[in-house]
């Protein structure tokens, strides 16, 4: 079967890799000139093993927690699965490899045209939109627009192999600080070979409008500069089309966490599903919808229900406890 995958990100090139290994015949089309995303954080999971076992060596650093600083509290998360910083770019890149040595095609430098479907369509018995945020395919679809937030991130260069996350919550996201590790030494368990080693990370992820602006007081106020600001819109809502030939997957498709904006861990249980029941469009749409609908649901409730108490009756949380992290960070 002649598949096109629309947008070389981590769900595309996942699904190429797969397909491909299938015995599908792939081919996945990039707009920009190189592989290998730069605008995330790069936090994930361990179920990351999980989808892409290769992954091992590009970890840089373990984390176990995540400290939230309310104004007059903090409170202190442990995750029952660690968490791994990695570099995306390096991830995406490994994955471009592993999809093409199953014998998927990438075009890089394809500009994808307005009229997109009905080009594809001739060409292709299944298409897949995996076009991040500003989904082209979805676009084609005349399906509606996702929520956004507007994420931005920078670095200060400085060894920290801290075992866990800073954040400062904001009227509609937070502040983040993550510790990239260091440089450890041949023969170590986790062997960092990124160039984004030695750094220090702080991002802010909240609504467009208001993001720089927050970040920049919160700089001022901590005599923090950072450098290689990137930026980047994160989506908000679940949207896949009954559509036989033609769907979407990862941020395409909207699907991120409620608080952190994450969407790699959920985009990869995403592509699961669709390779699960590929070449059924419509039963991917279906199981998607019923396992992340109720997820999506508590996490956005549990997030109010955190960010009330924090806010306003702070001795009401408790100081420290544990939580399934892959539905929150």
């Amino acid at each position: 079967m002649k598949i096109a995958i629309i947008g070389a990100g981590i769900c595309g090139l996942y699904l190429a890799w797969k397909l491909a290994e299938k015995g599908e015949e792939v081919t996945v089309f990039e707009k920009r000139e190189k592989i290998g995303k730069e605008a995330c954080s790069g936090l994930f999971s361990e179920r990351i093993l999980e989808f892409i076992p290769e992954s091992q060596k590009l970890i840089q650093n373990q984390i176990d927690s995540v400290l939230i600083h309310f104004p007059k509290k903090t409170i202190k998360i442990r995750f029952p699965k660690r968490f791994f910083v990695m570099s995306h770019f390096e991830l995406d890149n490994l994955v471009a490899n592993l999809s093409q040595k199953a014998g998927a095609e990438i075009i890089l430098g394809y500009n994808v045209p307005r009229n997109v479907l009905g080009m594809f369509q001739e060409r292709f018995e299944k298409i897949i939109g995996c076009d991040g945020s500003n989904s082209v395919v979805r676009e084609n679809l005349g399906l509606p627009t996702p929520d956004y937030r507007l994420a931005i991130q920078g670095f200060i260069p400085k060894s920290d192999n801290s075992n866990f996350v800073e954040t400062w919550p904001t009227k509609s996201g937070f502040i983040w600080k993550i510790p990239r590790g260091k440089e450890i030494a041949e023969g170590s368990t986790f062997i960092s070979h990124s160039r984004f080693a030695r750094e220090v990370e702080y991002g802010i992820i909240d609504k467009p409008k208001e993001a720089k602006l927050l970040l920049e007081e919160f700089l001022r106020k901590n005599n923090l500069s950072l450098e290689k600001i990137n930026s980047a819109f994160v989506p908000q809502g679940l949207i896949i089309p009954e559509n036989p030939r033609i769907t979407l997957c990862g941020d395409a498709a909207g699907l991120t966490k409620p608080w952190s904006g994450g969407g790699v861990i959920w985009g990869l249980m995403a592509a699961g599903l669709l390779l699960k029941n590929f070449p059924d469009f419509l039963k991917y749409k279906k199981t998607v919808e019923n396992f992340f609908s109720t997820k999506i649901l508590f996490s956005k409730m549990a997030t109010r229900l955190v960010y009330f108490l924090g806010f306003k009756t702070p001795w009401l949380l408790p100081k420290e406890f544990k939580i399934e992290g892959d539905f929150l960070i």
